[in-house]
């Protein structure tokens, strides 16, 4: 067997984003591209006689962070060391920055034993919510004049700048919204369409009053279907009013990293962007 590590174009990245579909993740329907926009070099597979057999994405955002995701090995070709060989290379391209990841519970301890220590606990909470139809005048579309405000806001709930992924996940026909009050942003969202219903992400906001309405607006906007989030531990009060809205809690991961944790105004984070690029 000879086994061919490098970096993956456009269109293999989407291959990666479907097999993560048949993983049960629920990607959104044009994420592979957002992704790729982070970072092009950011994401490894390993090929054996000229076929993908599993993936990886390492994005580095800046010199100082970076996030691990779409760690997947084909299942037919699992037990044969491809999985290990893309996470080797994945982990030796973002050198000594800081490394994040969402870990599914089966997997913690494998990464603990790596080096990665758990912050937190992220709920997926999914459902058809019940919210209110009525306008909010704050609530406004994100376009090219809040951008430079926006990129300012997020840094504050992301552990590092990621003005390409952002120029690229806020376009439509994603739904993005933001409260802007006496020309401040008081909190941002964006829904997408995914395999199944639309998910939002990211959900930051400065108070869970300002996340439920934020909430209220996307899900209006998403039309009828169901509605995924991923929730931080650290957001009780929001995950409540989640439950209230109709919403039921699913499985979770933990968000851990190798090297010093972020820095974060942690309790406005109401929903992550993605398990995938964090």
């Amino acid at each position: 067997m000879s086994r061919t590590i490098r970096t993956l174009a456009l269109e293999e990245v989407e291959t990666l984003v479907d097999w993560a579909a048949a993983e049960g993740w629920n990607p959104g329907l044009g994420d592979a591209a957002a992704f790729h926009a982070a970072d092009p070099d950011g994401f490894i597979g390993a090929f054996v006689d000229g076929e993908m057999v599993a993936g990886i994405s390492a994005v580095a955002y800046g010199d100082d962070f970076g996030f691990i995701g779409l760690y997947i090995c084909r299942p037919d070709r699992r037990g044969e060391g491809h999985g290990k060989a893309v996470w080797d290379a994945g982990t030796a391209r973002l050198g000594s920055r800081t490394i994040g990841l969402d870990g599914v519970v089966e997997q913690q301890a494998n990464y603990r034993s790596m080096g990665f220590a758990p912050v937190y606990r992220t709920i997926r909470f999914v459902g058809a919510p019940n919210v209110s139809a009525g306008t909010d005048s704050d609530i406004r579309a994100i376009g090219p004049d809040l951008i430079a405000d926006l990129l300012g806001y997020d840094v504050r709930f992301f552990p590092a700048p990621r003005r390409s992924f952002l120029e690229h996940w806020l376009r439509p026909p994603h739904m993005a919204l933001a409260i802007v009050r006496d020309g401040a942003i008081e909190g941002y969202g964006v829904a997408r369409r995914c395999r199944d219903g639309c998910k939002i992400g990211p959900l930051f906001a400065d108070s869970p009053g300002a996340a439920s309405r934020l909430f209220a607006a996307l899900a209006n906007a998403s039309g009828p279907g169901s509605i995924h989030l991923d929730v931080p531990e650290t957001s009780g009060d929001f995950a409540a009013r989640l439950s209230s809205a109709g919403l039921q809690p699913g499985f979770e991961t933990a968000r851990m990293y190798k090297g010093k944790a972020p820095e974060l105004t942690q309790s406005g984070v109401f929903a992550i962007t993605t398990l995938e690029l964090g």
